[in-house]
C-alpha cells in the first residue's frame, strides 16, 4: 500500500533484471527518513524470500543495504550515523528474524568502510555461509531474510560502465586496474566486473573522499561539497568512463556506455530540495518529464 508521507519523496527507482536487484532513493528531512526508510524495509521483506533468490549480483538480504547520507548543510555525521543505528534496530524489531551489519560513521569506533564489511560477512562470495556470521544487531541471519548492511557515510555515487565484451576475465582486470586499493587507482572507487545482457558492467561504487585527490589522467577538479565544514569530493564519471575505455581499448574492446544508477551528489540535492519544496511525493514518475 502507497502511503503519501510529508516532507518525504521517492527520489527515483532503479531496477535491474539480470541483476534481480532494485535501488530505491528515498530522501526525508532528518524527523522524517528513519520512519520512510522502515516502512520500505518491512514492505520488501514481506515480498522477498532469500531462498528463492537468484541474480549475478552479489546479495545477502531481502533488504541488502541501507546507507544515510546527508546533503543539506544543517545534517551532519552525528545525525546520519544516529538514524543509521535507529533504522538498524528498528528493522530487527519490526520484521523478527532480521539482522544488521553496521558500517561507516555508525560502526563505532573503527568506522569501517562498506567494502571491508561486506568482506568480512562474505558478500562477494557466491554462497555465503550465514551460519557463520555475527551480526552487529538482531539474531544470526537466517536464510528467509539474510543480512542487511546499515551505515552512514558521505554520499555514494553509482557509475556503470558497459564494455563491448562477454569476457568476464577481461572484465575483472580492469575493475582490478582502477579499484581503490590498486597503485594507480582511483581514490575511492570501489569495483565489480559483472556479465550484464550480454556484455560486461564494470560496476562503480564512488565513495566520497576527504579533500580533493589530484587524478593523472585529469586537471579537471573533483565535483566538491562539504559535510561538518569537511571538504569531500568524488572522482568523475568522466574521468571512470575514460580510464575503462583505456583500460578495454589496448584489448581490442570498447566501451557500449556509462549509466549513473541515480545521480551525482549535486544532482541529487538540487533535485531533492525542488522535489520537497514542491511537495511531489513520487518523483521518480515525474523527473523525466521535469528535466527535459
Amino acid at each position: 500500500m502507497s502511503v503519501r508521507r510529508e516532507g518525504t519523496t521517492v527520489l527515483n527507482i532503479f531496477n535491474d533484471h539480470d541483476y534481480n536487484r532494485s535501488v530505491i532513493t528515498i530522501v526525508a528531512s532528518i524527523d522524517s527518513i528513519r520512519e520512510a526508510v522502515l516502512s520500505a524495509c518491512e514492505e520488501a521483506c514481506g515480498l522477498i524470500d532469500m531462498h528463492a533468490h537468484t541474480g549475478v549480483h552479489p546479495c545477502m538480504g531481502a533488504v541488502d543495504l541501507i546507507p544515510i547520507y546527508p546533503l543539506g548543510d544543517e545534517v551532519g555525521v552525528k545525525d546520519c550515523a544516529q538514524e543509521a543505528l535507529a533504522v538498524a534496530q528498528g528493522l530487527t524489531e519490526r520484521v523478527q528474524g532480521t539482522s544488521a551489519f553496521l558500517f561507516g560513521w555508525v560502526d563505532s569506533p573503527l568506522q569501517r568502510g562498506l567494502a571491508q564489511r561486506r568482506k568480512e560477512m562474505g558478500w562477494f562470495k557466491k554462497t555465503p555461509d550465514l551460519g557463520a556470521i555475527r551480526s552487529d544487531i538482531g539474531p544470526r541471519p537466517q536464510k528467509r531474510y539474510g543480512l542487511t548492511g546499515v551505515g552512514a557515510s558521505p554520499y555514494v555515487m553509482n557509475c556503470n560502465v558497459t564494455i563491448d565484451t562477454q569476457d568476464v576475465t577481461m572484465g575483472h582486470s580492469i575493475a582490478a586496474a582502477i579499484r581503490e586499493s590498486t597503485p594507480g587507482g582511483l581514490p575511492g572507487v570501489q569495483v565489480l566486473a559483472l556479465p550484464h545482457e550480454g556484455t560486461v558492467e564494470i560496476a562503480c561504487n564512488v565513495e566520497s573522499v576527504k579533500g580533493n585527490p589530484s587524478s593523472p589522467l585529469t586537471d579537471e577538479p573533483w565535483p566538491s561539497f562539504s559535510i561538518d565544514g569537511q571538504p569531500y569530493s568524488h572522482a568523475p564519471a568522466s574521468l571512470i568512463t575514460a580510464r575503462v575505455a583505456e583500460l578495454a581499448g589496448r584489448q581490442g574492446v570498447g566501451v557500449k556506455g556509462t549509466a549513473l544508477v541515480g545521480f551525482t551528489p549535486h544532482e541529487c540535492r538540487g533535485l531533492a530540495e525542488f522535489a520537497l519544496s514542491q511537495g511531489i511525493a513520487e518523483f521518480w514518475k515525474e523527473q523525466y518529464r521535469i528535466r527535459m
